[in-house]
């Protein structure tokens, strides 16, 4: 790979040695803002979008499969939310701390070895005879989770060529077709041979370590430069602005997650309760949903790039309260289209959020990826925890209801500082 097609891109950038750049002689032209920005490196985004993918869908499998955990194990729902506290909250916890790490001292080997934690944890779950052994499992496959995201987003970012918006959409995307796909995959292979066939989706893992192995060569050959080359900020917002503006795109991510997860962890739940659904066609009902959530991903990024990332937050968000507000009263047919109309609709967000926060903070790309990506794993957690215990309390279609207001926090994007005109002159001027 490092000879190959992926360094295609960075060769046409660097033809050599430019006799002169911002007044330095004989200074490589990869070093050159101008030059970095010019190509898209499109075959690092696709590896890394599938290594998303395979990442995701092996994450997924654990809400897929609670049902079967639920009965073997005879859980009650608060077990089945601390299972998928286990998973959340390693990942959100370390996140943050990986991006601090990596903005200090580049890992681009990180993304293969956090891949084996991944592996190690299918490996575990499905020789799992013991709830405290689920629980260690699902914290091994947090642990991969929590090195791939903030590191992967750094990539994305390395091989955008300015199109950020497109490079994030292209990185989820995957993450997100991988996520809808665990649940079909778990209806097609576990249910039918068991708890042991989680073993297989290690092939999964193998590969995305050898993807992400030839992914860390280019890294550390030219992606590293692309970054060090864009660390000023382009606009004129105060510290107590960005500030307010970071804590604002985190409080939209909360209201994202919390909901996104009350669907994900407890929606075949709440089709087999209210309607009669068998395991395997609730799990179908999932996948619509994820499918959705995949689609309204990769049109957020190239959208909040062409009309305004700010924008495309603010509607993403509040956009889909009217159908969260209807999804708790309709019947089965309506369930499923406002369902996958919230995951079109909410999806768009997070790409943009990530990009708009990203350029609020340029120089601290980790920090800002591991504290988004890890904020929506930890508010999942957190999530997952409480509604499991309420619905015990209660009863799902109770959450349902009470989710269904979390959209009205959406009302807050209207804070946000327009920087997208700030960062168009800068760009026109540099």
């Amino acid at each position: 790979m490092q000879n190959g097609m992926w360094q295609g891109d960075s060769r046409r950038a660097m033809p050599g040695h430019a006799p002169h750049c911002n007044g330095t002689m004989n200074r490589p032209a990869f070093l050159a803002p101008s030059r970095v920005a010019e190509e898209t490196t499109f075959a690092v985004l696709f590896a890394v979008s599938f290594a998303h993918l395979l990442n995701d869908m092996m994450q997924a499998l654990l809400p897929a499969i609670y049902p079967t955990l639920k009965t073997a194990y005879h859980l009650d729902f608060a077990e089945i939310g601390f299972v998928t506290f286990a998973f959340q909250f390693t990942a959100s916890l370390l996140q943050p701390l990986v991006g601090f790490v990596a903005d200090k001292r580049p890992m681009p080997w990180s993304l293969a070895t956090g891949m084996v934690f991944t592996l190690i944890g299918l490996l575990a779950l499905s020789a799992a005879h013991s709830y405290a052994m689920i629980l260690v499992s699902a914290a091994f496959v947090g642990l991969g989770s929590a090195v791939f995201h903030p590191e992967s987003s750094r990539v994305a970012r390395m091989a955008s060529g300015g199109r950020h918006g497109l490079a994030q959409a292209l990185f989820q995307f995957g993450g997100n077709i991988g996520s809808a796909l665990g649940p079909f995959t778990a209806a097609l292979i576990v249910l039918t041979w068991g708890q042991r066939s989680i073993a297989w989706y290690s092939l999964a893992a193998l590969a995305a370590i050898f993807i992400l192995w030839n992914v860390g060569i280019w890294y550390k050959t030219h992606g590293i430069a692309r970054i060090r080359a864009r660390r000023i900020a382009l606009h004129a917002l105060s510290p107590a602005k960005v500030r307010r503006s970071i804590a604002i795109l985190l409080i939209l991510i909360f209201s994202k997650y919390v909901y996104l997860t009350c669907i994900g962890s407890y929606y075949t739940f709440y089709l087999i309760q209210k309607f009669h659904l068998s395991v395997r066609t609730a799990q179908f009902y999932l996948f619509m949903f994820l499918a959705a959530v995949a689609v309204g991903t990769f049109f957020g990024g190239p959208i909040g790039d062409r009309f305004g990332r700010k924008y495309v937050i603010w509607f993403s968000i509040l956009g889909a309260l009217p159908f969260t507000l209807a999804m708790p009263f309709a019947n089965l047919f309506w369930t499923g289209a406002l369902s996958v109309a919230v995951g079109l609709i909410m999806a768009s967000a997070f790409s943009a959020i990530v990009v708009y926060g990203q350029e609020l903070v340029p120089g601290r790309l980790g920090v800002i990826a591991g504290l988004f990506y890890g904020l929506s794993f930890g508010t999942a957690a957190v999530g997952a925890a409480l509604l499991g215990k309420v619905a015990d309390m209660t009863s799902i279609a109770f959450i349902y209801r009470v989710c269904a207001f979390l959209p009205m926090l959406g009302l807050l994007a209207a804070f946000l500082p327009d920087i997208e005109t700030q960062l168009q002159r800068a760009r026109t001027a540099g």
